[in-house]
């Protein structure tokens, strides 16, 4: 079975919860449907705000999906979140990232 079919069959159960999201995030951003992974990671830090990986995954969900600005916030955010929980590497992760796509300028791609 597909394991996004899994994890949806699981959301359609009412089994909502932000690991279960973020699963589902990752798994469409691997798959290069990274507008359908903001949708699943949005839900994921709006059920635990503190849940730096999400967050990270969102901003780089968001560049990829060509928003720039949303990717910058969620960076912010997560970096805010991450430092609340002690999370340095997290912190650390996503002020590189957030620093690369500011030293990009709008519509360039962000140096990997």
């Amino acid at each position: 079975m597909d394991p996004a079919k899994g994890f949806e069959a699981l959301l359609a159960s009412g089994k909502d919860s932000a690991l279960l999201r973020f699963g589902l995030g990752m798994h469409y951003l691997r798959a290069g449907d990274a507008a359908r992974a903001v949708e699943h990671l949005r839900a994921a830090v709006a059920q635990d705000a503190g849940y730096s990986a999400a967050w990270k995954l969102l901003g780089k969900s968001l560049a990829e999906a060509g928003d720039r600005a949303g990717a910058l916030q969620a960076y912010r955010n997560g970096i805010e979140a991450a430092q609340r929980r002690g999370d340095k590497q997290a912190a650390k992760e996503m002020g590189v990232f957030l620093k690369r796509l500011e030293n990009a300028g709008p519509g360039e791609e962000p140096p990997a």
